[in-house]
């Protein structure tokens, strides 16, 4: 009779590799993630040599080269910009709107929003791009 143990093989994970997977994930969702941009409304802003940031958090209207409006990422009619920008001012009384007009749109288009900004009493800041 034979009493030796067998030696049983037991099965082996190498785990060296998986720290350097892990870390080249964490770095491309890092990227990606700086890449992604809220404004999906794609425009060509104004340009300006100085700029200034908002401490609040604004709503944003944008408008197309199409005349398209927008109020965040929402397309609105321009018949009911006002009316839809008024439920706004009802929830946040001192608000205070971003206007992202295409740069190829005339000076009446941007006076035809600001106005809307004037007859609700709302805070409108045009939004332009920086000239480094």
């Amino acid at each position: 009779m034979n009493i030796r143990g067998r030696r049983r093989e037991t099965a082996e994970l190498s785990v060296e590799s998986l720290n350097d997977i892990m870390f080249f994930l964490l770095l491309f969702f890092l990227i990606v993630s700086t890449l992604a941009n809220p404004n999906v409304i794609k425009l060509l802003l104004p340009s300006s040599k100085q700029s200034e940031q908002t401490t609040t958090k604004p709503i944003s209207i944008s408008v197309t080269i199409d005349k398209r409006y927008y109020i965040e990422k929402l397309e609105v009619p321009f018949s009911q910009l006002e009316s839809r920008l008024a439920k706004y001012v009802k929830e946040v009384p001192d608000l205070s709107c971003v206007i992202r007009m295409d740069q190829g749109l005339t000076v009446q288009d941007l006076v035809e929003v600001l106005q809307i900004g004037v007859n609700l009493k709302v805070k409108m800041v045009l939004a332009t791009e920086r000239i480094d």
